[in-house]
């Protein structure tokens, strides 16, 4: 799927998923590619969920204590066209990904040596099926092989082929002329899946140590997601180590968070350390040390409060999500600004109400929703596989005058063609999918792309599954291939009641963080945030990337998508406001990087829609 799908829609079967306690074991959280039959694992779920979400409504224009100093439109741009920005002596470099069509990819190159007045330069073509979307970087790199500016980018595929993935490094020493050094160059390899083109990346950062330069990129493509590449030599990137850091460091795990991946990183030294800080999603923000790139410790990781603190002050009692996203420290090194990405201000809650079990599972991305507040209560019928295969069984027929639920083995076929054949055999009025065995299944649990006229959950971890059928279960004979191939009972067998619920839970927002301990000092949201009022129909409102002030250590700038762009002080370990803009007509921001003119800090922000936006703040 990649960009090719309504990444919007499976944001919201991940963030509904997040909600839940899962029994799944952290190893088991990002097994594999996606799956060819509709399951979003999550070693690609930096990939394949829509998490740029949509454009539908915006808040009403308003600023405060914010200049605007110019705006650019750039060229073929198409609704959520702009990705992220990153400035470097005094030129804005905007990548141009997918969209809809998948053309004019590339990184737009505008000067902005007069801040009042920015005017594009060039445009770096990416290559066909490509675009770059996270981690524009430009920096300087002095090494034995390379004396310049460089810029780094990422590789997604928005067409299969002729796609490519890996990372771009080009010379931007005289940025009106860039010049390729390396294209599409990455890892190879996926486990037990041997040597293959360069496999797609979300993001990149690089970094200067000296006599060395390095890279760090976001595998796409399996669970060892943090790449290093020695990067001393532009010309010749070269994959130097791979991490999975929830099998290296297990303790960065969070009982009833699976979703654990890398999204995002930057590395900055700290006492004499190279320090990375990764965003790792469900596995919160994590401090490595990478002085030695070969030879990585762990520094600090944050915990996601449960309850939800930032749910608490606006009077909810909710389970945390996680969704670390992207953070920067502060000027001072004494903070860590962190931004939590959540575009699904409903989530799904699932449970088995004979036996008093949480069921963990989220909502099919293109199948009939559960309105928020909507419960739905019924009795559960085993529909096996579900699939048209000459040896599968037909779904039996639901029964039209009750509530009842087909309870579905994933395998074989696609979940689009599970639903299919469950509302074919007519009489249910939900479909809940369990997970298969093998490897990246078992206990895993997993996202869901499916469509379907009638509503979908899924896939939960194989033990539940069992459970409702009051069947016993091991997870380890499971992995080792000796567990029941099939759930052991006849189609048609009525199982335990389940009740599926939808309930507001918030858009996503910043936490602050005390840098050596990462413990949490305070959280921030916009105030519309925790309204359900505005849980539809005002654009996405949730955080998406944090920028921390060059000049003041108690500054910070924020895009906000449809909730523009957000200026904030630390006062007394607390987070407060102290600026905004939002456009006439809105505005849908998604990068945001400072910058200096005649000794004053300005801000580049991308807006998805439109391109450049410049600002200064004006506060004291």
């Amino acid at each position: 799927m990649g960009h090719k799908a309504n990444r919007l829609a499976v944001a919201a079967v991940i963030a509904a998923g997040a909600t839940l306690v899962s029994l799944a074991p952290s190893a088991l959280a990002h097994d594999g590619a996606t799956s060819s039959d509709g399951a979003i694992d999550n070693a690609k779920i930096t990939h394949n969920h829509h998490q740029h979400g949509g454009d539908a409504g915006h808040l009403p224009a308003s600023s405060a204590n914010v200049d605007l100093v110019s705006k650019l439109a750039l060229k073929n741009v198409e609704p959520e066209k702009i990705a992220d920005v990153g400035v470097f002596k005094g030129y804005a470099y905007l990548a141009a990904w997918g969209g809809a069509t998948c053309k004019y990819n590339g990184v737009h190159v505008v000067d902005i040596k007069n801040p009042a007045q920015p005017k594009e330069v060039a445009f770096i073509v990416a290559k066909e099926g490509s675009a770059p979307g996270e981690g524009v970087q430009a920096l300087h790199i002095d090494t034995p092989a390379f004396n310049g500016d460089i810029l780094v980018t990422n590789n997604e595929k928005c067409k299969e082929s002729p796609g490519v993935g890996g990372l771009n490094i080009h010379d931007v020493t005289d940025p009106a002329h860039p010049t390729p050094l390396a294209v599409g160059l990455g890892d190879e390899t996926v486990a037990g899946a041997g040597k293959k083109d360069a496999n797609e990346i979300h993001s990149v950062f690089a970094w200067d140590a000296g006599n060395k330069a390095y890279a760090v990129i976001v595998d796409n493509e399996e669970g060892h997601d943090v790449d290093i590449l020695d990067i001393t030599n532009p010309k010749k990137p070269k994959v130097i180590a791979e991490y999975d850091l929830d099998e290296k460091f297990p303790g960065i795990t969070q009982p009833g968070l699976d979703e654990i991946f890398l999204h995002d990183m930057v590395v900055k030294e700290i006492g004499g350390k190279q320090v990375m800080l990764l965003s790792y999603w469900d596995g919160g923000y994590v401090q490595i040390d990478v002085t030695d790139p070969l030879n990585i410790s762990l520094l600090a990781d944050s915990t996601f409060a449960d309850p939800d603190t930032e749910a608490l002050e606006s009077g909810l009692t909710v389970r945390p999500e996680g969704n670390g996203h992207q953070a920067e420290f502060t000027l001072d090194n004494k903070y860590v600004l962190a931004a939590d990405e959540d575009f699904s201000p409903y989530a799904l809650k699932a449970s088995n109400v004979t036996d008093g079990t949480v069921i963990n599972a989220g909502q099919g991305d293109g199948t009939t929703k559960l309105e928020p507040g909507q419960t739905l209560t019924g009795v559960s019928k085993f529909a096996g596989r579900a699939c048209n295969a000459p040896d599968d069984p037909a779904v039996p027929a639901g029964d039209p005058s009750v509530v009842d639920i087909a309870v579905v083995e994933r395998g074989l076929c696609t979940f689009s063609e599970k639903v299919a054949n469950v509302i074919k055999a007519g009489g249910y009025d939900a479909v809940l999918i369990f997970n298969r065995t093998g490897t990246d299944g078992c206990d895993g649990s997993l996202g869901m792309s499916v469509e379907g006229d009638i509503r979908a959950f899924g896939v939960a971890p194989r033990s539940q599954g069992f459970a409702i059928f009051n069947q016993p279960y091991s997870n380890d004979a499971c992995l080792a291939g000796s567990g029941p191939e099939r759930l052991p009972v006849p189609l048609g067998t009525a199982g335990d009641t389940l009740t599926f619920s939808s309930y507001f839970d918030g858009w996503g927002y910043v936490h602050l963080y005390d840098q050596k301990t990462m413990a949490e000092l305070d959280t921030y949201a916009v105030p519309e945030a925790h309204d359900a009022a505005y849980a539809t129909g005002k654009g996405d409102l949730s955080v998406h990337e944090v920028a921390t002030s060059a000049k003041q250590a108690d500054l910070a700038y924020f895009s906000y998508y449809a909730a523009g762009f957000r200026v904030t002080r630390i006062v007394d370990g607390k987070i407060q406001e102290v600026g905004h803009f939002i456009d006439e007509g809105g505005n849908n921001f998604w990068g945001v990087q400072v910058f200096e003119h005649n000794g004053q800090e300005y801000v580049a922000a991308s807006d998805r829609d439109h391109g450049l936006y410049i600002f200064r703040y004006t506060g004291n």
